[in-house]
């Protein structure tokens, strides 16, 4: 397209991690992790650069695929209409995706078996260390995305342009606090596991350092899943959820989900898996941070949280912005 839609003042890139951007499901990233396809700088080129996989890429790359079909990474982006799309090819040369083609999902929770998907960019030739820009015709609002790939190959950055709906998030761009973190008095008060990794690092109030730094249980052998409890430092309503993964590969959970209680003294285990539902079960990708604001269930003010994961894993950071109850 001639006009570039980043160019665009009203347009925001709706795949952005920070508006809940986020890889939840891919077929191969073997080479390069498709996480880094949605990063907001410019992709980088170090040519003496590997890793234990191979060459270091600054985007999306799957191996060479050796069989029938194609590579694709499904996305949860920012609920909204697109208009424009980018898709950069940047210094993949040998190695770049030959063809992409674009669907659209807009569904409640993620997609499923049954999920119905719509076309938004056709099967179109990419070439390689080059910009693609492609215009949208579709004004229908969009939660969730699948770029396919032909048959596999490399992407340095993957952009959607588009307008927020503003009806799935409360007051966007609103700076909340975070209820939960441990400078401001929030507390974990009790887990069923954490063998590897200890839950008060969940609610530290800096980037976490190493897989190490953050809340890990064992390996499950058994039905159930694993589960902790917090204390906020301030009481109040849950507006923006943000469950960071950084560090967790290959045991990330599959997925967590989130119930809150304004609890006071009683106590925090008891009849806490039937507190009021505030986050519904949503899939968790490896490794990167993943925002959820249109999925919160508004269950009034809190102040006790139990946060459960499925089956089991590590998660770096749980961090709840909201709005402190008035009073606290």
């Amino acid at each position: 397209m001639d006009d570039r839609p980043e160019d665009k003042r009203e347009y925001r890139n709706l795949v952005e991690p920070g508006l809940g951007g986020a890889v939840i499901k891919v077929s191969d990233d073997f080479f390069a992790a498709a996480k880094r396809m949605l990063a907001t700088h410019d992709p980088e080129f170090h040519p003496d650069r590997y890793d234990d996989n191979g060459k270091w890429m600054d985007g999306w790359e799957s191996r060479r695929k050796r069989d029938t079909g194609h590579d694709y990474c499904m996305m949860r982006m920012c609920p909204g209409v697109i208009y424009g799309l980018e898709i950069d090819t940047s210094n993949f040369t040998g190695n770049f995706a030959p063809a992409s083609s674009l669907e659209a999902a807009s569904v409640d929770s993620d997609p499923d078996d049954e999920t119905s998907w719509h076309e938004l960019l056709p099967k179109t030739e990419l070439a390689g260390d080059t910009r693609h820009f492609f215009r949208v015709g579709d004004r229908r609002k969009w939660t969730h995305l699948r770029l396919n790939i032909f048959p596999d190959g490399g992407i340095a950055r993957f952009r959607v342009f588009g307008v927020i709906d503003e009806s799935s998030s409360p007051e966007p761009g609103k700076t909340w606090t975070d209820l939960a973190c441990e400078d401001f008095g929030g507390k974990a008060v009790a887990c069923n596991d954490m063998h590897f990794g200890h839950m008060s690092n969940l609610i530290k109030a800096t980037k976490s350092a190493n897989m190490g730094d953050g809340w890990e249980t064992r390996r499950r052998r058994k039905p159930g899943n694993d589960w902790v409890i917090l204390k906020l430092g301030q009481a109040g309503r849950i507006r923006r959820i943000e469950v960071d993964t950084d560090f967790f590969k290959g045991n990330n959970p599959a997925a967590c989900s989130i119930r809150g209680c304004l609890l006071g003294d009683a106590d925090p285990i008891k009849q806490s898996a039937c507190w009021p539902v505030i986050l519904p079960r949503v899939a968790l990708g490896p490794d990167q941070l993943q925002v959820f604001g249109r999925e919160i269930i508004d269950a009034g003010p809190v102040d006790h949280v139990r946060l459960d994961i499925y089956p089991d894993g590590g998660v770096a950071r749980l961090r709840l912005l909201g709005e402190p109850e008035a009073g606290d």
